[in-house]
């Protein structure tokens, strides 16, 4: 299966949304008018697509009028055309030039994160290369231990402290081992808790400084797990980070159980972004590399 069939079936319930309500809309030949603009922008807002939603109408409404659109097939190649163009696409994967290459993995507790962390351990270690996870999130007993399961499921290996820790120091402790053993990438987990943002966010910059002491430029990236099912409230939640933290990509989980999945365009819109990966699936394997026009394709595919 390619990956514009993964993303079709990823994205069933918005492209039952979005897709589906397009071809509602003209059902009967009905023609291009004020009321189904009006209609589709309030499809669009269903989506998930926020302020784009008007911008878009207001373009399709543009093309209208110049009689470049005057169909289903025309709308839905213009909306393509469109969305595509508020789309970028994610910088290329780690080479390991710098080894090792360190990723500091930030978001919400119940964002995914931890899930996504495994993932992206599991790719990279069917593909042969070494890989370490450090368990920074030591104020949660079951993160670390839900981590210590996955490593082992991907052969990757896992540093851990006891709860309560300093997270920093499981950082250290982490990196350490990387550049002794000769690891090619270390994924460092971190803790989520907005309810104690001021502690949380001096806790971040905390493990920078340590990793920045241990490898030269570390952390290389800093990717921040937003939950696809938040919509646009994830974005409020991506702020708070970004002010901690220089956030590099974004990793949007769990798209396959949402309708929501146009929030992609507010989080690159919005945050300035690119989105790296996004979850597909509950399963280790179900983590893709975002590519906007498979994305593009499978929301708006008949």
């Amino acid at each position: 299966m390619g990956l514009l069939e993964r993303f079709k079936s990823t994205l069933t319930r918005t492209r039952v949304t979005l897709s589906d309500g397009i071809t509602g809309l003209f059902q009967a030949g009905r023609p291009i008018d004020e009321s189904l603009l009006g209609e589709l922008e309030a499809l669009l807002y269903s989506a998930d697509l926020g302020p784009l939603a008007p911008e878009l109408c207001e373009e399709l409404r543009r093309r209208h009028r110049r009689g470049e659109i005057a169909g289903e097939g025309d709308v839905r190649a213009a909306l393509r055309s469109a969305l595509l163009a508020r789309l970028r696409p994610p910088p290329p994967e780690p080479a390991f030039e710098k080894r090792p290459t360190v990723v500091l993995v930030v978001g919400v507790n119940g964002s995914g994160k931890t899930t996504s962390i495994a993932k992206i351990a599991h790719r990279f270690g069917v593909r042969g290369h070494t890989v370490l996870v450090g368990a920074c999130d030591t104020y949660r007993a079951a993160a670390a231990d839900q981590l210590a399961i996955w490593a082992d499921r991907s052969q990757v290996q896992i540093v851990r402290k006891e709860e309560g820790a300093d997270p920093a120091a499981v950082a250290f402790e982490a990196l350490e081992a990387a550049d002794v053993l000769g690891y090619e990438l270390v994924l460092l987990d971190t803790a989520g808790r907005l309810h104690t943002q001021k502690q949380l966010m001096e806790e971040l910059k905390k493990i920078q400084r340590v990793a920045g002491r241990r490898i030269d430029g570390a952390p290389h990236e800093v990717w921040l797990v937003l939950d696809a099912t938040n919509g646009q409230n994830a974005i409020q939640q991506a702020r708070l980070f970004m002010e901690a933290v220089v956030v590099t990509a974004v990793v949007v989980a769990k798209l396959d159980g949402t309708a929501r999945a146009g929030a992609v365009f507010h989080i690159q819109r919005e945050l300035g972004l690119p989105v790296r990966y996004v979850g597909t699936g509950e399963g280790q394997e179900d983590l893709e590399v975002f590519e906007p026009e498979a994305f593009v394709d499978a929301i708006l595919s008949g």
